[in-house]
């Protein structure tokens, strides 16, 4: 496939507007086209390792989940190892492809995949996405009455206000009176403007209607997910579960004030990587993610809530076969994927 082709088939599966603000998804490094993909190369964390297994393997195009370049590089050059795994990459002609926080999103994404190894159980995102777009433009709807005597001026002072949109006009009976009903959409800049000429005007400044617009939430998507499990559980079955799920001899619990191994889990918050921000404040029995900081650990089981910390990049890395399947479907079997076998959590128990 085209490059371009198979980036677009990418943000198709995952919208890179599903992405947290702060995240640095999409296409990462691009080769001078036209570039051809043959092989899509999928890891969890792109290290200088990973790359030099992409490179053995001929990849066209690496998947990283998590994005490589993150904090602007300054230079490209062979001091650092970010900077030279643009070098190697561009050397190479291979792309950089990074979803991240998209993929948390998503219904088909890592959450719902980290959710499996609870056991059955019912899940909802914790904070929902909204829709990518919405038809509405603008961050506020303004809303008045105006009779004939006011209307044309107040219209014509309007529409040299930059930044109004959707301006319509419609009849409207007002207290037995015949008058004009003026809807617009505006900008969060454009409401001052527009709030400050109906002051102006008391009669018009009492009819006035201010709508915050909002996105709506899409359904199943969003970060972290609140788990209902079919059955209560208790901790200590719970843990071998997930560290049979995740393929891990060991896993950091920290058990809840007042419960114990044998304490039953019915509600489970997860998140997969560090999921401090995420689960606070969530009331559940359980918090599952791969960090959190130790403070937030304490909050958590003063609180009653036993934690399970299973390191970062574990409770994502696992994804990657389910991912490996879900793509092949999606591209049509069109390409080669290859999931890499070099990449691993930079922290192991001694």
């Amino acid at each position: 496939m085209n490059l371009r082709e198979l980036v677009s088939a990418l943000n198709d599966f995952a919208s890179p507007a599903l992405a947290e603000s702060w995240d640095n998804v999409g296409l990462l490094v691009e080769p001078s086209p036209p570039h051809t993909v043959k092989t899509l190369f999928l890891t969890n964390d792109l290290t200088e390792e990973v790359m030099e297994e992409a490179v053995q393997k001929k990849a066209d195009l690496v998947l990283s989940y998590h994005p490589p370049i993150f904090t602007p590089l300054k230079r490209v050059t062979w001091k650092t190892w970010k900077e030279r795994l643009v070098v190697r990459a561009l050397e190479n002609r291979i792309g950089i492809y990074s979803p991240h926080t998209a993929y948390d999103a998503i219904p088909h994404g890592v959450n719902n995949w980290l959710a499996k190894g609870l056991g059955a159980c019912t899940s909802v995102p914790l904070h929902p996405s909204t829709a990518p777009s919405s038809p509405a433009e603008g961050t506020h709807r303004v809303e008045f009455c105006a009779d004939a005597e006011h209307l044309d001026a107040v219209l014509f002072k309007i529409k040299d206000i930059p930044e109004i949109s959707s301006l319509t006009t419609f009849p409207a009976r007002v207290e037995g009176e015949e008058q004009t009903r003026v809807s617009l959409n505006c900008s969060q800049k454009a409401l001052l403007e527009v709030v400050a000429l109906l002051s102006q005007n008391s009669l018009l400044y009492h009819k006035t209607e201010i709508l915050l617009l909002q996105k709506p939430p899409l359904a199943h998507s969003g970060m972290g997910r609140l788990c209902t499990l079919s059955e209560p559980v208790s901790l200590s079955a719970i843990i071998e579960r997930i560290k049979g799920h995740l393929q891990l001899p060991h896993v950091r619990v920290a058990v809840g004030t007042g419960r114990t191994l044998e304490s039953p889990v019915k509600k489970a918050a997860l998140c997969a990587g560090s999921g401090s921000s995420v689960l606070k404040g969530t009331e559940a029995d359980l918090y599952l993610t791969g960090e959190m900081s130790h403070h937030d650990v304490l909050d958590a089981v003063a609180n009653g809530i036993s934690v399970i910390l299973c390191e970062h990049s574990n409770t994502e890395r696992g994804f990657l076969s389910e991912l490996h399947d879900a793509l092949a479907i999606h591209l049509q079997n069109k390409i080669d994927i290859i999931v890499s076998e070099k990449d691993r959590d930079p922290l192991q128990v001694a």
